[in-house]
């Protein structure tokens, strides 16, 4: 009896233990598949999170890269005012240390006092001075166009000559006395400024001759001198101050002065005069009378 009873009694616990370890498999199973949707969940989370970050990441970037490019054209607009302050200021100086008379309408339009003489002039070598030679004085500043000038008609067998250059106030006003007294004033008034209003008091103007020309002016006119002068003078800064119809003197070929390779060139291109141009528009080339 003891042995059935004890029989019977195992059976139930047998069942038991069964269905404690289904229970145990079905709760670890779920254990398991929760797990792994709790793990797949998380990674898309994670993946969510990551996706964000990136995009603020960039985000970011973005605005940075616009921030930084916002700020070079900042810095590059300044740079750029900084240069054009810094030009603007280097013109003024320039302008400030240019002799504003050299550009200036004379013969009986501007008057030059008795005090003025340029800063600087320089003696003319005796090499390019008609007859026994002188103390030829020219524009420290011109002398290096002139004297090119000069060189490169020789190379092409014109031998130009100086023959007058710069002359002050008193010398020009004893010169136009003379040629007073010579030719008559209504005569002299053709040809020779009064004092004040002559271009060579400026130191930039010249006349020329050769030795076949020698002081006969009026034969200059047929000299090759004078051709080769016409066609080239403007390289070097140069242009006829009284050309055939001017209204201030008679044709002077031999007269030639100085106002810069640009504003020469301008002239010479358009077949323009010098003193038909406005004064402001003259003024306009002063900035790079020396360049």
């Amino acid at each position: 009896m003891k042995s059935q009873t004890s029989s019977k009694f195992r059976e139930p616990s047998a069942q038991v233990s069964w269905i404690i370890a289904s229970i145990c498999t079905l709760v670890l199973i779920g254990a398991i598949i929760y797990s792994i949707r709790s793990y797949s969940v998380l990674q898309e989370e994670n993946e969510s999170i990551l996706l964000l970050e990136l995009e603020v990441v960039r985000k970011n970037n973005v605005n940075l890269s616009q921030l930084a490019r916002y700020q070079q054209s900042i810095i590059d607009s300044f740079q750029g005012q900084i240069q054009n302050i810094g030009s603007t200021v280097g013109t003024l100086e320039k302008l400030s240390k240019t002799d504003k008379e050299l550009l200036r309408k004379y013969s009986k339009v501007y008057f030059l006092n008795e005090n003025y003489v340029p800063e600087k002039l320089a003696k003319i070598d005796n090499n390019y001075v008609y007859g026994d030679g002188g103390n030829f004085l020219i524009h420290t500043e011109v002398w290096s166009f002139l004297k090119r000038l000069l060189d490169d008609a020789r190379v092409k067998n014109i031998d130009l000559l100086i023959a007058s250059a710069f002359r002050s106030f008193d010398i020009q006003a004893t010169l136009k006395s003379g040629y007073t007294v010579v030719y008559g004033a209504g005569t002299a008034n053709q040809f020779s400024a009064d004092q004040g209003y002559s271009e060579h008091q400026l130191g930039t103007s010249v006349d020329f001759t050769t030795k076949e020309a020698s002081e006969a002016f009026s034969k200059f006119e047929s000299d090759p001198a004078y051709k080769w002068l016409v066609d080239n003078a403007y390289k070097y800064g140069f242009i006829l101050s009284y050309p055939e119809g001017n209204s201030y003197y008679k044709f002077e070929p031999w007269h030639w002065r100085f106002v810069g390779v640009e504003l020469a060139t301008y002239l010479h291109v358009n077949g323009k005069y010098f003193y038909d141009l406005e004064q402001r528009d003259i003024d306009s080339y002063l900035i790079k009378l020396f360049d």
